[in-house]
């Protein structure tokens, strides 16, 4: 770690006993592991959400440029919901 910079953080009664606590548990290292281990998980959060977000807005643009919206008979809705259910339940039934 060639280019480490030092920051001083404030943390509630709470974290900070969260972090000591996995240091001494042999979990992590040091305070600045469990610091460095969480800063990776948040931007992986922040990249999976801006993913999640980028897809949303593709299957909206999909669903305005499909046209109308028309109703829907309910009934045959159902019918379809059960049948692929039926049809997921056997797939897990023979992979098992």
């Amino acid at each position: 770690m060639s280019n480490v910079e030092k920051m001083s953080i404030a943390l509630t009664a709470e974290q900070a006993a969260m972090v000591r606590a996995a240091v001494e548990t042999g979990a992590y290292a040091s305070s600045s592991e469990v610091v460095r281990e969480a800063l990776r998980d948040w931007r992986m959060q922040r990249e999976f959400e801006s993913d999640q977000i980028a897809w949303l807005r593709e299957l909206c643009q999909k669903g305005e440029g499909s046209g109308k919206a028309r109703p829907l008979d309910m009934d045959k809705v159902l019918v379809e919901a059960r049948r692929r259910l039926k049809e997921a339940r056997k797939v897990i039934r023979n992979a098992g």
